[in-house]
């Protein structure tokens, strides 16, 4: 059988058909421009697509905008950031340095009222308005951005949805692309708390939050924030940069609210005992009232150097001869001494002087004042202390405190008889003493003088018994040229001074109110003097002349704030309890940049107007 012939479209029929040249194929006229219209149509959306990116990509886009920010170093980023800050100050849209923000709500109230919500709950009638710096920030999508603020030490959470933007405000991404991380922001919204299914999944809550429904920003940051993880832990420059450390380490924050306690308990001791807080003078053309070296200043228009104080004493005493008599004052003082742990060359202390006191009156007060002041702080009377070494020691402040005789405690820790306190300012004292110390192996600097050798003793063998407060009493007279001397034993004053952790904390006395007696103590300081001492005192004829129109028995007392705050918040250094401590120049280091020289701002010509 013959093989069939293949069969063929009629040619009339293949006449009739076109070419697709994007597939090689002929079809008919009608099918190849149903192609071609569907083909445009494609080629429009692919087009439409590619001009406006996908949402997701926009908001990964402004994602890793700022995530590459944190790969800049810290100069690369205040450039950067300096410069499109400036951009707004002068597009001031937004204005980033606002005049104002009315805020109706701090954190810690915002807290205390709505904690109570439960997840998912919420309270749109009720407008939050707050202030708070960026601590984090966060983006999950396009349309949904969160930030951890922080104001007054209270963390909180702000969770911005584009769909809560009130119609006719700022659009939600203008609101949120100039914010970082530091920057000081207004928010605007109402209170809630999230719902995360995670977390109810596991019962528990989700977080108390502020649902945004405007976010201003009110100051920028421009510097970059150290890392989170990180932190800023180098102790020099959390010491130089204190604004910094106060932003990123609460523990900072936490001491200095525990010394404004301090002082504020203090103050309300004494003013609920009648006393009357006065204020002396703090440049003195004499420095008398402590034992110190001071600064030395010049008053111009006198031609005449001062002295910054080393202590109001002199000054108080004198209140109390005018009348005032229970006076107190909390301040500054100046002594041109030896930078250490627990010395700084301005300190605040706290004296008073009360009429018709003496020490053992004032050994009382001391009691009830310092154990009241810790109960009230701490919330017990028992804390600890580690020192720089690593000791731990656990203070009981509760009365009564321990008493220590200072003579009798140095004859049993030398083990032999001292001479009686009328001998101990003499020459043949100033022998055994130089013979204690080389016999106890105790180095003291010169000048070898009486009350030094003396006063470093009492540092190796008694105050180093000293953990819980302790009272050390008997000294010496010619160690205490302001102390009243003692009323049984000659030679000796009615002093005493309080250590606490092996430092001393307090020193107080019956105030010398003789003014012949006065007059000779003087007179030994200024023979230290002449020996080499600069600490001791000068005469101060002023004083020494309204002790001739009458002291009364007066108990004086004085006590380093300072310190006492270094013990109650645990930190053996006592930069860590001085808000801005003093501080070595920094050698080799120049100066950097400001942000008004980064974007190259001029200065504005002002006219100076004279002190009235």
């Amino acid at each position: 059988m013959a093989d069939a012939a293949p069969s063929h479209p009629p040619e009339e029929q293949l006449a009739n058909l076109h070419l697709d040249e994007v597939t090689g194929e002929k079809v008919s006229k009608s099918e190849l421009k149903k192609r071609q219209k569907q083909r445009m149509k494609d080629a429009e959306k692919a087009k439409k697509a590619a001009t406006a990116p996908h949402p997701l990509l926009s908001a990964q886009k402004k994602t890793s905008a700022e995530l590459e920010e944190k790969e800049l170093n810290p100069n690369q980023y205040f450039e950067i950031r300096s410069r499109n800050i400036n951009k707004l100050r002068q597009s001031k849209n937004p204005a980033p340095y606002p005049h104002k923000f009315h805020v109706n709500s701090d954190l810690s109230d915002y807290v205390e009222k709505y904690q109570t919500l439960k997840s998912g709950e919420h309270r749109k009638e009720a407008e939050i308005r707050v202030g708070g710096r960026i601590y984090n920030k966060r983006a999950a999508g396009p349309k949904l951005i969160f930030y951890d603020i922080r104001s007054n030490g209270v963390k909180m959470q702000v969770m911005c949805q584009a769909q809560e933007v009130k119609e006719g405000g700022v659009p939600f991404e203008q609101q949120h692309e100039h914010l970082r991380r530091g920057d000081i922001i207004g928010i605007v919204g109402y209170p809630g708390r999230t719902a995360p299914r995670a977390k109810i999944e596991k019962g528990e809550e989700g977080e108390l939050s502020i649902f945004a429904t405007e976010i201003i920003l009110l100051t920028p940051c421009l510097h970059q924030l150290p890392d989170e993880y990180y932190g800023f832990k180098d102790q020099e420059q959390r010491h130089r940069k204190r604004y910094l450390d106060l932003i990123m380490n609460e523990p900072t924050r936490n001491v200095f609210i525990t010394r404004s306690k301090m002082t504020t308990y203090i103050r309300k001791y004494f003013d609920d005992n009648n006393f009357v807080e006065v204020e002396t003078p703090m440049m003195n053309p004499i420095a008398g009232g402590a034992t110190a070296k001071p600064f030395v200043t010049h008053h111009n228009d006198l031609n005449m150097d001062m002295f910054m104080r080393v202590a109001p004493e002199l000054y108080l005493k004198m209140l109390v001869v005018g009348g005032l008599e229970r006076v107190y004052e909390m301040g500054r003082q100046f002594r041109n001494e030896g930078i250490d742990l627990t010395h700084n060359p301005e300190f605040t202390t706290l004296e008073f002087y009360m009429a018709y006191a003496d020490v053992y009156d004032l050994m009382d007060m001391t009691e009830e004042l310092v154990s009241g002041l810790v109960k009230h702080v701490t919330g017990g009377y028992t804390t600890k202390f580690h020192t720089q070494h690593g000791e731990e020691y656990e203070v009981n402040w509760q009365a009564p405190w321990r008493r220590v005789e200072m003579i009798p405690a140095l004859e049993e820790a030398c083990g032999e008889k001292f001479p009686p306190g009328e001998e101990l300012h003499t020459a043949e004292t100033n022998e055994f003493l130089k013979r204690m110390l080389k016999k106890m192996k105790v180095d003291c600097s010169p000048p070898l003088t009486n009350a030094r050798m003396l006063d470093k003793l009492v540092g190796e063998f008694i105050e180093e018994t000293c953990v819980n407060p302790t009272f050390i009493t008997g000294h010496p007279q010619m160690m205490s040229p302001l102390a009243k001397y003692h009323r049984e034993i000659p030679g000796l004053c009615e002093r005493f001074e309080a250590f606490v952790c092996k430092k001393e904390i307090v020193n107080a006395y019956t105030e010398l109110n003789d003014p012949f007696d006065q007059r000779l103590r003087f007179e030994e300081q200024a023979r230290q003097k002449d020996q080499g001492d600069d600490e001791a005192q000068m005469i101060d004829e002023n004083f020494c002349q309204s002790l001739e129109y009458g002291l009364p028995p007066t108990g004086g007392f004085g006590m380093g704030i300072d310190r006492l705050v270094m013990f109650l918040t645990d930190n053996y250094s006592i930069k860590e309890v001085l808000a801005f401590p003093f501080m070595k120049e920094e050698a080799s280091k120049g100066r950097d940049k400001l942000a008004a020289e980064e974007v190259g701002i001029q200065p504005l010509a002002e006219e100076g107007i004279p002190h009235k």
